[in-house]
């Protein structure tokens, strides 16, 4: 009997555990979480924030006070790692994680990297955690954004524009970075072993504005025996207008629209004339 009794107890116990873990229902969070990653020079930014949808709401003046500091989203302020020190606002940021606050205004915004990333929300915000404050310029957009976002814009080889877009405003400011002496060493290292970079350090000098002969020469070795690359064509006759030499230039791209013909490759057959089209 008793041990009918306990038996009896046992399967409610697990019938009840059952009906209880079926309970535990999952919701969608209100604010999705993001994460995005830009290159930029040839290290990475990788921000992580929450995206709070507007909701017919008025944002800036109404859910977000101007002249208070704003989390920067919803829930926990948005982290920004930098691999290696950049440039914002004239200001040098060494490499690791900061948190993302703002201050809302009519005009330009106030923006915020703390060294505090944990926080959840801007309620125990200290200016003392601080690690730069700078003005950033916004501005009124036609088009309305429903979810908060924050991207990566003008992007270029060593910056870009970091937005944060919501509701009908847009601010926006520069992160750069100045590797030049980093990849110049990486490229003079390279160069000593037996697979050089002889195009891509070709291009980056173009790219850059450096010594346009070591450009040419580069660019030179990496044309040598290419019976089937366009790309290189295309690359080698930029570089040798850029150099003065229009005969050499013309040669180059005219072989590269003979390349691409034979290899259907529509695209620099295109870019080989533009070049032809400026050498002429």
């Amino acid at each position: 009997m008793k041990k009918t009794f306990f038996s009896l107890v046992f399967a409610g116990m697990i019938l009840f555990s059952a009906q209880e873990s079926r309970a535990q229902a999952k919701f969608p969070p209100a604010s999705s979480t993001t994460k995005i990653e830009q290159g930029i020079g040839i290290k990475k930014v990788t921000l992580v924030y929450q995206r709070p949808n507007a909701n017919s709401r008025t944002i800036f003046g109404g859910l977000v006070p101007y002249d208070q500091v704003w989390r920067t989203g919803a829930n926990g302020i948005p982290a920004i790692t930098f691999e290696e020190e950049v440039t914002i606002a004239g200001n040098k940021v060494p490499a690791g994680t900061y948190g993302l606050f703002t201050i809302p205004t009519k005009g330009d915004w106030t923006i915020i990297l703390s060294k505090n990333v944990e926080q959840w929300g801007a309620y125990q915000y200290n200016q003392s955690e601080d690690f730069l404050r700078f003005q950033a310029k916004s501005k009124k957009t036609t088009d309305k954004v429903e979810s908060f976002t924050i991207a990566f814009e003008n992007v270029k080889p060593n910056s870009a524009d970091l937005t944060l877009s919501w509701e009908n405003t847009k601010v926006s400011f520069p992160i750069a970075v100045d590797q030049s002496k980093e990849i110049m060493a990486g490229i003079e290292e390279a160069m000593k072993g037996e697979k050089k970079p002889y195009f891509a350090a070709a291009q980056y000098y173009y790219n850059n504005n450096l010594d346009i002969n070591k450009a040419v020469e580069w660019a030179n070795e990496a044309d040598k025996g290419n019976t089937k690359a366009p790309h290189i064509k295309y690359w080698k006759a930029r570089i040798l207008l850029k150099a003065g030499d229009k005969a050499g230039a013309i040669k180059a791209a005219t072989e590269g629209v003979a390349m691409a013909k034979a290899g259907n490759n529509e695209e620099y057959v295109n870019l080989n004339t533009q070049v032809l089209e400026e050498a002429k």
